[in-house]
């Protein structure tokens, strides 16, 4: 298990844990990153890290890619 920023570009992970306080976690789920869910880094740009998850594009802050494990 590593933290969502360490997965390769192009690479497809499964979320394995989301983690942080309650309202992070709420947040993250809101956007779609739920246990069990699969995500794919496109870029890491400037800090900011953009995903594809569930057929959306979405970008996070590097902190909080920091919170999602895969």
């Amino acid at each position: 298990m590593m933290p969502l920023t360490f997965a390769d570009p192009g690479e497809e992970r499964m979320i394995r844990k989301v983690g942080g306080g309650q309202e992070t976690k709420k947040h993250l789920e809101d956007l779609g990153f739920v246990v069990g869910g699969s995500v794919t880094v496109i870029s890491s740009i400037g800090g900011n890290v953009i995903v594809n998850i569930k057929e959306s594009r979405v970008a996070i802050s590097k902190e909080m890619a920091n919170k999602i494990m895969v």
